[in-house]
C-alpha cells in the first residue's frame, strides 16, 4: 500500500472513530419533539382517544411528507387523567425532563388552566385545541393559544335557529358544575335574555351524578318549551335516558356540544338520542378543505366517526407543523413569534390568533347546529350548509316507542 493510500485510510478510521463518539443528533437532525395533553384514562377517555388517534393520524401524513423542513416530527402524549394534579404534573415532565419545543393537546377546561398556567411560568408556547373556558385566553398569557372557539361562542349558531324555527317562550338550563359548564350555562342565558325566552329554572350538577330524576321531575313541573342540557358523554346519555323514563316532553331537548356530538352518546343513551339538536363546532359536510376526506378515513381507520373533537385535533397538528415550518428557530420565542403571525386554512376553519374583548391569541369561528337522525349526527343550520332537513317538532313519546 503506497504511503497517500495509507494516510487516506488513516483519515477514515479517524472520522469513523470521531462520527462514533458524536452524539447522534449532529450527524443525523432527531425529531423534533411536540407535547401532547390529553385525557387517556378515565371517564373522559372517549374524547381524549378520538383525538389521539387524530394527532396520530395528522402526524404520519405530515411526517410521509418531509416532516419539519426535512426532520421527523415527534408527539409525546401524557395523560392528564381529567385531573388537576395530574395534568399540571404532565405539563412540567414534558417541559422540564421530555424538553419539548412546545405543548399541544388541552381538553377540559379546568386542568387546561392549570397547565396553561405552567407554560405561562416557563415561557413554552402552548397550542389548545378543545378547552373552551373564556378565562383560559383572557389572563394576558402571552405564550398560550387556542384554535377552538370559546364556550360563550357554541350558542351563537343556536340563536337564529331558535328565533326562527323553535320560538320558544320558556328554557330550562341543565349544566355540569366546572369552568366549561359554568360558562356554557351563562353564555346560553345571555342568548334566552336577547331572543326574549324567559329562563324557569338553572340546575347544575357534579360530573358523575348516578340519578339526574330528582331535578328532571322538578323540570317535568315547569314544562319549559326547552331544555338546554351541557355535559360530556355518560351524564348526556343519563340525562335522555332519564327524561324518556319520566315521558318528558319539551317542545325540544339541546345540547351545548361536549358529549352530545359524540358516537357514545348514542350508544349510550340508545333510543333517548334521537332527534336531540345539538351546538356543533364542525361537520365533515361544511365546505371545509380537507374535512370529508378526514372523515372518511377516520371512520375507515378506526372504525367510528368523528366529531369536531377529533376535527380540532388533525387540525391543530396542521397548525404545529405549520408554525415550526416557519420558526426562524425552535426557541420558545421564534415559536411564539410564528404562532402569532399564523393564517392557515384547515379542514376546521381558517386559523389566525387575534385579540378581541379581554381574549389575546384566540381564533374565531363560527358554530353550527346538527341533529342526531337514526344514530347519524347530520348538519341542519344554517340552512345554505346544510346537509339534512331538520325534525321538528318532534312526538317525543311516539319517537321513544310509548
Amino acid at each position: 500500500m503506497d504511503k497517500q493510500r495509507k494516510h487516506l485510510l488513516h483519515f477514515f478510521l479517524a472520522l469513523a472513530i470521531v462520527a462514533l463518539l458524536l452524539p447522534t443528533g449532529l450527524l443525523a437532525a432527531e425529531p423534533i419533539k411536540v407535547g401532547i395533553l390529553l385525557p387517556l384514562s378515565g371517564s373522559l377517555e372517549y374524547f381524549g382517544e378520538m383525538e389521539k388517534q387524530s394527532f396520530d393520524m395528522a402526524l404520519e401524513e405530515i411526517n410521509g411528507g418531509g416532516g419539519i423542513n426535512g426532520r421527523k416530527l415527534h408527539f409525546l402524549y401524557q395523560d392528564t387523567k381529567n385531573d388537576v394534579d395530574a395534568g399540571r404534573m404532565a405539563a412540567q415532565k414534558l417541559i422540564n425532563k421530555d424538553k419539548v419545543v412546545m405543548l399541544g393537546g388541552g381538553f377540559t377546561s379546568a386542568v387546561t388552566y392549570v397547565t396553561a398556567d405552567v407554560a405561562q411560568q416557563n415561557r413554552i408556547p402552548f397550542l389548545i385545541n378543545t378547552a373552551s373556558a373564556d378565562s383560559i385566553t383572557e389572563q394576558g398569557w402571552d405564550y398560550i393559544f387556542r384554535l377552538n372557539p370559546p364556550v360563550s361562542a357554541y350558542a351563537s349558531g343556536l340563536e337564529t335557529f331558535l328565533a326562527e324555527v323553535v320560538k320558544p317562550k320558556t328554557a330550562v338550563i341543565i349544566h355540569e358544575n366546572s369552568l366549561f359548564g359554568n360558562k356554557a350555562s351563562e353564555s346560553f342565558q345571555k342568548s334566552c335574555e336577547r331572543l326574549g325566552i324567559k329562563v324557569l329554572l338553572v340546575e347544575a350538577f357534579d360530573h358523575g351524578v348516578e340519578d339526574f330524576q330528582p331535578v328532571l321531575t322538578k323540570v317535568k313541573q315547569l314544562n319549559p318549551d326547552l331544555i338546554y342540557m351541557v355535559a360530556y358523554v355518560a351524564d348526556g346519555a343519563a340525562l335522555m335516558t332519564t327524561a324518556r323514563q319520566l315521558k318528558l316532553t319539551p317542545k325540544l331537548f339541546l345540547g351545548g356540544a361536549a358529549g352530545f356530538t359524540m358516537p357514545e352518546f348514542v350508544q349510550y343513551a340508545g333510543i333517548a338520542s334521537d332527534k336531540i339538536i345539538t351546538a356543533n363546532l364542525w361537520h365533515q359536510a361544511l365546505p371545509l378543505p380537507g374535512a370529508m376526506t378526514y372523515f372518511t378515513r377516520f371512520t375507515s381507520r378506526y372504525q367510528k366517526e368523528p366529531d369536531y373533537h377529533g376535527a380540532e385535533a388533525y387540525a391543530a397538528a396542521y397548525v404545529i407543523r405549520d408554525v415550526l415550518r416557519r420558526a426562524t428557530s425552535f426557541a420558545p420565542e421564534d415559536i411564539k413569534k410564528s404562532l402569532e403571525n399564523t393564517r392557515l386554512k384547515t379542514l376546521f376553519g381558517p386559523v389566525s390568533f387575534t385579540s378581541y374583548e379581554k381574549k389575546i391569541n384566540q381564533n374565531k369561528l363560527t358554530s353550527y347546529v346538527v341533529q342526531w337522525q337514526f344514530s347519524r349526527l347530520k348538519l341542519i343550520w344554517p340552512k345554505n350548509l346544510a346537509n339534512a332537513d331538520y325534525v321538528y317538532p318532534v312526538n317525543w313519546l311516539s319517537e321513544w316507542g310509548y
